[in-house]
C-alpha cells in the first residue's frame, strides 16, 4: 500500500504540470487579450503593457518562467486584480468554496445513502418508486434553475434566508447555496446505492446471515452497506473534489466570494495566471481525493490490495 500512495504522488506532480500546458496553450490560441476592451488604446501604450508582463518575449521563455514560478509554487500575480497575488486569491477564497462544497458533500452522503438503502430494502415499494422519483428530478433539475427556484420561494416570498449575501459558518447564508449544490449529487448517491445494497443483498453471505438468524437492521448495517456503498465510494473521490473547487455556477447565483466566481470572472478577463492557478489547485484537489477513495477501497473491501 505505501509504494502504491507514493507512486500516485510521484505521477502527480507532472499531471498537474501537463493540465497546467495545455490550459496555457489553449489560453494563447484564444483570440483576445486582457487589455482588449470596446476602447482601441495607442499601440505605444499597447507595447508598454506587453514589455510590463512580458508578453514581447518568445513563447518559450513566457513558459519557462510560468513553469519555474509553479515549481516554487508561485502562481504570479493577477493582471486584472492589481497588486493581489494569485495566491493570496486563492486563500482568500478556498475557505468559502470549502464551505460549500463539503457542507453539501455531507448533506448529499446523508440523504443520498439514507434513502438508497430504504429504497433497496424495500425493492418495488412505494418508497423505492417515491425515492428513485426523487432522485431522477434531482439529476434533471440543474443548479442554475433550482437556485433561482429557491431564491424566488425561500428569500422573495417567505423571508427565510437571504438571497445573496456570505456571512460564513454557521449562518442562514449558506442553506440555499449548500441545498442548490447539494441537490444533483445526492440524486446520484441515493441510485448509486440503491444499485450497489441490491447486488449485495442478493450475494450468499447475506443469505447466509438470514439462516443464522440475523433480524434485518443488523445484517444491512453490518454485512451489506459495507460492500454496497463501494460504488458510492468511488463516485465521492472526484465529486467531493468537484464540490469543493467547482462551485461556479451556485456561486455565481448566490454572489459569493469563492474560488469559483472568480474563475469565471478570470476566464471573462483573460486574466491569465489566476486561471492557471485555479486550474492548478482543480487538478491537485481531483488526483488527491482519487488517491484517498483508491486508499478507502482497501479499507472498505478486504478484498483489494494494491
Amino acid at each position: 500500500m505505501l509504494k502504491f500512495v507514493i507512486r500516485r504522488l510521484l505521477s502527480t506532480f507532472p499531471m498537474v504540470l501537463l493540465v497546467v500546458t495545455l490550459t496555457w496553450g489553449l489560453i494563447r490560441l484564444a483570440p483576445g487579450n486582457f487589455y482588449t476592451g470596446e476602447r482601441v488604446i495607442a499601440p505605444a501604450i499597447e507595447k508598454n503593457l506587453r514589455a510590463k508582463y512580458g508578453f514581447d518575449k518568445p513563447w518559450y521563455v513566457q513558459y519557462a518562467k510560468l513553469m519555474s514560478n509553479i515549481v516554487r509554487g508561485d502562481f504570479g500575480t493577477s493582471l486584472k486584480y492589481e497588486g493581489q497575488s494569485v495566491n493570496e486569491i486563492l486563500r482568500r477564497t478556498l475557505p468559502v468554496s470549502m464551505t460549500i462544497g463539503l457542507l453539501a458533500y455531507i448533506l448529499a452522503l446523508s440523504i443520498g445513502i439514507a434513502a438508497g438503502t430504504l429504497a433497496a430494502v424495500r425493492q418495488n415499494s412505494r418508497v423505492d418508486y417515491a425515492s428513485m422519483t426523487l432522485a431522477m428530478l434531482g439529476i434533471s433539475l440543474p443548479n442554475f434553475v433550482l437556485g433561482p427556484l429557491l431564491v424566488l420561494l425561500f428569500s422573495l416570498v417567505m423571508y427565510w434566508f437571504p438571497p445573496a449575501r456570505w456571512d460564513g459558518f454557521p449562518s442562514r447564508s449558506v442553506v440555499l447555496p449548500v441545498i442548490t449544490l447539494s441537490a444533483i449529487y445526492t440524486a446520484y448517491v441515493a441510485r448509486l446505492t440503491r444499485s450497489g445494497m441490491l447486488e449485495v443483498l442478493r450475494a450468499d453471505y447475506i443469505r447466509t446471515a438470514r439462516a443464522k438468524g440475523l433480524d434485518e437492521k443488523t445484517i444491512v448495517r453490518r454485512h451489506a452497506m459495507r460492500g454496497g456503498l463501494l460504488p458510492v465510494i468511488s463516485f465521492s473521490g472526484p465529486a467531493l473534489a468537484f464540490l469543493v473547487t467547482g462551485t461556479v455556477v451556485v456561486e455565481r447565483i448566490f454572489a459569493l466570494p469563492g474560488m469559483g466566481n472568480y474563475f469565471i470572472n478570470a476566464n471573462l478577463n483573460r486574466d491569465e495566471p489566476l486561471i492557471i492557478g485555479i486550474v492548478a489547485f482543480t487538478s491537485i484537489a481531483i488526483l488527491l481525493f482519487n488517491l484517498l477513495v483508491d486508499i478507502a477501497y482497501a479499507f472498505v473491501d478486504p478484498r483489494i490490495r494494491y
